[in-house]
């Protein structure tokens, strides 16, 4: 069995619609203060803001956050680094959005089978 990488590890993201900062921070394994930062420093993640200026993020936005936290955490890039990355490379990320779209479903879809296997 191949050894499975802190990006692996992350929980499957829900079929929700829009999630809060708490959940978001539990999917992404950051604080919500880390999110809140991360916000004003990477302009491409904008969550939607409702009454008394609640966040909420949708599933773009948390693969985006765990797309930052590896690239932060994992591969060790700088802010600015990290930034200059995912907004260079658009075509790029967004094969990678694909491809961790596709993963998370895999991820979620096998969880579904444990459940109905049990």
């Amino acid at each position: 069995m191949l050894e499975a990488s802190n990006h692996q590890e992350l929980p499957a993201i829900p079929g929700k619609r829009y999630f809060t900062i708490g959940e978001v921070a539990e999917l992404c394994q950051v604080k919500p203060h880390v999110l809140r930062y991360w916000e004003q420093e990477f302009p491409m993640l904008e969550p939607v803001k409702r009454r008394g200026n609640r966040r909420y993020y949708q599933r773009q936005d948390v693969i985006l956050i765990r797309q930052i936290r590896a690239l932060l955490y994992e591969e060790g890039y700088t802010i600015n680094g990290a930034r200059q990355k995912l907004s260079g490379d658009e075509a790029k990320g967004d094969r990678q959005q694909a491809q961790q779209i596709i993963q998370d479903t895999i991820s979620e879809l096998e969880s579904v089978l444990r459940v109905l296997r049990a």
